[in-house]
């Protein structure tokens, strides 16, 4: 489309002047860039499953004064340090969040929050002046003219007033020093007025910025919980039994730090970006293929995808002396944050970046002493590489001989689980078509940017919804990547996924017009209809979009535990935005406003 290539030109020639004005330059010191043989033999040379997986640090989100639970305030800085995410590799330098430098991990604490406890947080930024890993200047960023690495932290899935979420132009450097045209203030409130159940995160959202700052580290767990309603569901608690486990794919140079590229598909146009990172090591908590030691009893898991790009296709197999003996069900009891109806179990569970699921886990049927997680997405997800023998591993569980007596595990897996409203597509006040695209150089025929619309975070919103409203959201896919679409407040689900017949027409149609009613869009979401996973049909902050289909989706602006509207001002500046979670396509630019209006 001439209007994305003008807009694309013209920002390229602004970031030049920008970095030539205030003598800024893309950070990042450390080694050069490597091959991805030297990459593999890295990872390669790591033992897998030596590391015990961590406990990460919990924090409370909550005081309790005379028995009863109370409103807090909480400080959480980002600092840099080392981290060792392998009993054989050098400590790594890292960007990483914690109540103080010494206590600060990757990944971050584990918040726990109460339903209906507010709670405040101060985030304070104590980075350095320049990033560690390299970081591309022309790609839409935020580039503060004294220095600094800026940061925006967002509450991933929750429901907040807009001067809490950490908009991509609310960035702050360190001691707020400089700060984005979006900043408000360095307290952030989060009501904690959603449905307990599965796992939100935390991470940064600085603009153009965030697959760097993620892949340093800014990112951590935030569980909230409802005692009185979660307690007859009889699942596993306990920090013991209860745990979070966040996926991270990473490549390290042979001296322990982060391997990041420095030269873009298309070095003329981004000199660094590409369109998707993926490592070669998986992390969990912060370990490269850690073990657990676990019960013959049940367990509850709660997966995170912290990943910039990587997609887990997650299975359980019980094993011994290497070999394979049977698959292990996975019982999935929510997705991201809410719960499912009732649960569903499954041999194989599609976590797509930044999508989270909520599982319980029986060893006490395992038939060998060990049982290991492992992962076959393509990456890119769909069509892409099949995974190695290192990202094709996860973790290892090392199951306990000595079987758990009954009164020992009184936990479950229930029949039914908690309701929400529901879908009820024909609710919806207005029908939108969200339209995802990618732009190639004509030359190489390598992505050089993706946009949602055709249009740019920068220009004005379009999706302007109102408090307590349902919408529908046809998201047509012309890309050949599967997107996972996350939008701020919303929760939503799909319904159904239509492939597109004539793709090809419909897509020249587009590239000329832009709008998918005058390219008769009806015409062509007429093939095959595949139907939404059972175990995915729930209210969501993710929804993965297919490439070549039209994904029904219906959007809720309202809690939908209760049905009614927000207990705060959603309508205030600077509002929310919607975006695909690959963190590269994200930052270039698949990322649009979201105005809620009165």
């Amino acid at each position: 489309m001439v209007a994305a290539r003008a807009q694309l030109a013209a920002l390229l020639l602004l970031v030049a002047a920008v970095c030539s004005a205030t003598g800024f330059r893309p950070g990042g010191g450390g080694p050069p860039s490597v091959t991805e043989d030297t990459l593999e033999k890295v990872a390669a040379s790591l033992e897998m499953y030596v590391d015990a997986l961590p406990q990460m640090p919990k924090v409370l989100g909550y005081s309790i004064k005379h028995g009863r639970p109370t409103p807090t305030h909480l400080t959480i800085g980002m600092y840099q340090k080392k981290w060792k995410f392998h009993r054989d590799l050098p400590p790594t330098t890292v960007f990483v969040f914690g109540t103080s430098v010494e206590s600060a991990t990757f990944p971050g604490p584990t918040i726990e929050a109460l339903q209906g406890v507010p709670l405040q947080v101060t985030w304070d930024n104590h980075l350095p002046d320049r990033h560690i890993l390299p970081w591309d200047p022309t790609v839409p960023t935020a580039i503060p003219r004294g220095g600094g690495v800026p940061t925006a932290v967002h509450l991933h899935g929750g429901v907040h007033p807009p001067q809490s979420d950490g908009h991509a132009y609310a960035w702050f450097t360190a001691g707020f020093r400089e700060r984005g045209p979006a900043w408000t203030t360095p307290t952030y409130a989060y009501p904690n007025v959603q449905s307990p159940g599965g796992a939100l995160w935390y991470h940064d959202h600085a603009l153009g910025l965030t697959r760097a700052n993620l892949l340093a580290g800014l990112l951590g767990a935030y569980v909230v919980r409802n005692p009185a309603a979660e307690a007859p569901l009889g699942l596993p608690r306990g920090d013991a039994f209860d745990r979070v486990l966040v996926l991270a794919d990473r490549s390290f140079y042979a001296d322990g730090s982060l391997y990041m590229n420095r030269t873009g598909d298309n070095p003329g146009v981004h000199p660094q970006w590409q369109p998707e990172y993926f490592g070669e090591a998986v992390t969990v908590n912060g370990k490269a293929w850690p073990f657990l030691r676990v019960a013959r009893r049940r367990y509850r898991f709660r997966v995170i995808n912290a990943s910039n790009a990587r997609f887990f296709n997650l299975s359980l197999s019980a094993s011994s002396d290497g070999l394979s003996l049977s698959l292990i069900p996975l019982h999935v009891v929510g997705s991201d944050t809410s719960y499912l109806p009732r649960p569903v179990a499954v041999t194989h569970l599609l976590v797509a970046a930044a999508e989270a699921f909520d599982v319980v886990v029986d060893f006490s049927e395992c038939a060998a002493p060990e049982a290991e997680l492992v992962n076959t997405a393509p990456y890119p997800y769909p069509d892409g590489d099949a995974p190695n023998h290192l990202n094709g591993k996860v973790m290892k569980f090392v199951v306990e001989p000595a079987r758990v007596r009954d009164d020992d595990d009184d936990s479950r897996v229930p029949a039914r689980l908690l309701d929400y409203v529901k879908v009820a597509e024909e609710d919806a006040a207005r029908r939108r078509y969200i339209v995802l695209y990618e732009y190639e150089d004509e030359a190489t025929g390598d992505p050089t940017h993706l946009y949602i619309n055709g249009k740019r975070l920068e220009d004005p919103a379009t999706e302007t919804p109102r408090p307590g409203s349902t919408e529908v959201w046809e998201v047509i896919n012309l890309t050949q990547d599967n997107h996972p679409l996350h939008l701020h407040l919303a929760t939503f689900q799909a319904v159904r996924a239509r492939e597109l017949d004539g793709l090809e027409e419909f897509k020249h149609c587009m590239e000329r017009l832009n709008d998918a009613v005058r390219c008769d869009v009806g015409r062509h979401a007429v093939g095959e209809e595949v139907a939404v996973p059972e175990h995915e049909r729930t209210w969501k902050n993710v929804v993965k979009i297919a490439p070549g289909f039209m994904t029904t989706v219906v959007v809720k602006f309202l809690m939908v535990d209760t049905g009614r509207s927000y207990p705060f001002d959603a309508t205030a500046e600077p509002g929310y935005v919607y975006h695909c979670h690959i963190l590269d396509h994200e930052d270039n630019a698949m990322i649009r406003p979201l105005k809620l209006i009165k």
